[in-house]
């Protein structure tokens, strides 16, 4: 292929038109049809049983908690509850399918027409139409050993692991998503984030994109204008990571706008992503749904939630986090690039939980977005991992409130926490760290500093009182960094008469 046309120049001659297939990994105890564990790091085929396997003679049961979690995800979405829904057989053969075919849903979601606000980082809000949301199992997992690229051409051979083999998946579907223009990229990864944030604040996924929790198919076709009928799409599968959602998008349109511009036609293919260049590869040429060969299962009945149940889910949801950012953010008075921070470094709840204990919210944030962040980039931990609190931060912003603490000196107690050596208070008292506002101690150390450094003292009589600064440091070598600075300011001005 020729020289890529660069982006600008593919989205000022084409308009790109998404479509974004979101599955996320339920966080149920059991498998969906078995009682096989639904966990992650086990050894190989070791969560499976012969239902896992579709070894002959076995009956699927459905699992009642995945089918929860599935209307709870539906409802966050706006979408609408089917009275009843049932599974189909998604026939074709791959070896991560053992049964060679896939319990999922084909004509028959039990969600569908959606509409999910979605936000980007500046603010702007588009609302992304959910066509449906339906239940299917995962497949189990492939391991193509020895080659240069770790898929099967040219691998030595091949591994399957069954362990994630009907693993309860509920699987998103939005409906074209038009008029992104240049922003398409940026539109993809906002959504998938979105759904990774209600996943977590409902408790059905731990959505853990490392983990394979929550893997987007992206499809992307290009037109000549927005009044052009639709182009031929192709499907980004598997992509895994927020960075490489915007990388996938960004490249297939710069090559499909490559390929257009020299008179040929798009394949409607499936590709595959590939990290290290941020380029993807042609996969297979796209199955249609009449390919797999789609008939009811035979060996589930019809689910059918009631509408109690389904009222009584609505209910229960929770704030979603949009809307717990929008009001967090008016309740604490923060900028957007403030709460931005926040929310990017994954520590809004931290935040909300330091407040509540009766920290300011300028405090909170400005403790955990920097120094706890700071410590926790140089122990290469997340911030999580320090053993840090909230109450311990709340704890740690009153003693400087309340004067105990300077900035300084809390950095130091904050590391004695980091150290295990106990609450701030324990560590302020252990290490001797309370700052010294004792006139009388303050009064030598400010007289030793007048005494000896009369050349300062003469500006600072000459009217250039930014001179104090000469005389500060001096203190504070005295008291070992605690005295407060303020409060010797104070005693400098009196002991010069100049009050």
């Amino acid at each position: 292929m020729a020289r890529l046309l660069s982006y600008e120049e593919a989205v000022s001659r084409f308009d790109p038109v998404l479509g974004i297939e979101v599955h996320v990994e339920l966080g149920t105890r059991t498998k969906m049809f078995d009682g096989a564990p639904n966990s992650f790091g086990a050894d190989s085929n070791e969560n499976v049983t012969p239902v896992s396997l579709g070894l002959p003679g076995v009956l699927p049961v459905l699992n009642e908690k995945a089918v929860e979690y599935a209307v709870k995800i539906g409802l966050a979405l706006g979408c609408e509850i089917a009275e009843s829904c049932r599974f189909a057989r998604k026939n074709y053969f791959y070896p991560d399918v053992p049964k060679n075919f896939q319990t999922s849903q084909y004509d028959e979601p039990i969600a569908f027409d959606g509409v999910l606000p979605v936000e980007l980082e500046d603010g702007e809000q588009l609302e992304v139409l959910i066509e449906r949301a339906h239940m299917e199992e995962d497949a189990g997992k492939n391991t193509h050993v020895g080659g240069a690229t770790g898929r099967i051409h040219g691998a030595e051979y091949s591994l399957v692991d069954y362990n994630r083999a009907g693993v309860p998946l509920v699987e998103i579907v939005t409906r074209p998503i038009t008029g992104t223009g240049a922003r398409a990229p940026e539109v993809a990864r906002a959504y998938v984030q979105t759904l990774r944030d209600i996943f977590r604040a409902l408790g059905v996924s731990e959505a853990r994109m490392e983990q394979g929790n929550v893997r987007a198919d992206i499809n992307v076709s290009l037109r000549e204008s927005p009044d052009a009928p639709l182009g031929t799409r192709t499907e980004t599968k598997n992509v895994n990571s927020f960075r490489s959602i915007e990388r996938a998008v960004r490249y297939e349109i710069q090559r499909q706008a490559t390929v257009l511009s020299q008179g040929e036609k798009i394949i409607q293919e499936t590709r595959h992503f590939h990290e290290d260049d941020g380029t993807t590869s042609a996969g297979r040429v796209k199955s249609d749904a009449d390919d797999y060969r789609y008939f009811p299962e035979p060996d589930l009945v019809p689910v059918e939630p009631s509408r109690e149940w389904v009222d009584q889910l609505r209910a229960s949801l929770p704030e979603l986090p949009a809307a717990r950012r929008r009001r967090l953010r008016q309740e604490w008075g923060f900028s957007e690039l403030e709460m931005r921070d926040v929310v990017n470094a994954n520590l809004l709840d931290a935040v909300e939980a330091t407040v509540t204990a009766g920290a300011s919210p300028a405090a909170a944030r400005k403790w955990w977005t920097g120094e706890l962040t700071r410590q926790a980039n140089a122990a290469e931990k997340d911030v999580a991992e320090l053993g840090v609190t909230p109450e311990h931060v709340a704890e740690l912003a009153g003693l400087v409130d309340a004067g105990k603490l300077n900035d300084k000196l809390a950095r130091q107690v904050l590391a004695g926490v980091i150290e295990g050596e106990g609450g701030p208070g324990e560590v302020m008292a252990a290490r001797g760290l309370e700052l010294v506002r004792d006139d009388g101690a303050l009064e030598a150390a400010v007289e030793e500093a007048i005494a000896g450094n009369p050349d300062v003292v003469e500006k600072i009589k000459g009217g250039k009182m930014q001179a104090i600064g000469a005389l500060i440091g001096p203190i504070m070598k005295a008291t070992r960094g605690q005295a407060d600075a303020g409060r010797a300011r104070e005693l400098i001005i009196a002991k010069l008469g100049l009050g």
